[in-house]
């Protein structure tokens, strides 16, 4: 789903890019039961973004903004795509699925392929992604990855004045490493159990197109819990607002 909001006078355009999994049950790779109940709040980054452009419309801010909501449900069926399948991505790369409960990052990434046909001068993304993060940072901090440094700053900053509670994650060769495949341009995450967050952003961050030299790209892992909060859709009114 895409949403947009044009002012007249906008020199700026930021993209939100939110993860919508309306129901995750891990697909063929399926989930403990008692890891699923609260999976229907697996949307709610997309939640946040939308929520977000909506704040920033009401608040008149001067930047042209589109939202896209990346959209889907996991579930097990004779059609669903399996362990080790070869997907075509929106913008032409190939992935080897490793395992078909990593299914947000690959809606996102085609979010990711369409958005930039926007041209944006940057783009966030929003989601529960992955559980790997809360076992780091816990159930209220979220962390925040990102090719630019200035973006890093602002973002925080935002974040502090918004009373959200936000930490900087690495990325880095190593971990990059980890999405090689045999089969595809990349994989879809390493099969091992460490750094699963650092993978899921190292995987995001294949799909920021290369040739953007001034663009820049923020990654949020947002905590999630029995019930959705509005995590990231107070932060992003401030940085937008900011200098």
């Amino acid at each position: 789903m895409r949403l947009a909001y044009s002012p007249r006078g906008a020199t700026r355009h930021l993209v939100l890019i939110g993860k919508g999994i309306t129901f995750d049950s891990g697909g063929l790779d399926i989930k403990p039961a008692g890891q699923m109940a609260g999976m229907k709040c697996d949307m709610s980054g997309a939640a946040a973004v939308i929520a977000a452009i909506r704040a920033m419309a009401d608040l008149g801010l001067k930047v042209k903004v589109t939202a896209y909501a990346a959209m889907a449900e996991n579930m097990p069926s004779g059609s669903s795509y399996r362990s080790s399948d070869v997907l075509t991505m929106f913008d032409g790369q190939t992935v080897e699925n490793f395992n078909t409960d990593a299914e947000g990052r690959l809606v996102m990434a085609d979010a990711f392929g369409r958005a930039a046909q926007d041209s944006p001068d940057m783009i966030v993304d929003v989601a529960t992604l992955t559980g790997a993060c809360m076992v780091a940072l816990g159930m209220r901090t979220a962390g925040l990855m990102t090719n630019g440094e200035a973006t890093s700053e602002r973002v925080l900053d935002a974040a502090e004045v918004a009373g959200e509670d936000f930490w900087e994650l690495p990325l880095t060769d190593h971990i990059r490493g980890q999405l090689k495949s045999p089969v595809a341009d990349m994989s879809s995450g390493s099969g091992k159990r460490w750094g699963g967050a650092l993978v899921a952003g190292a995987f995001l961050e294949r799909f920021v197109p290369r040739a953007w030299s001034g663009r820049t790209w923020t990654s949020r892992a947002r905590p999630t819990a029995t019930r959705p909060t509005a995590t990231c859709s107070r932060a992003a009114p401030e940085w937008v607002s900011g200098p």
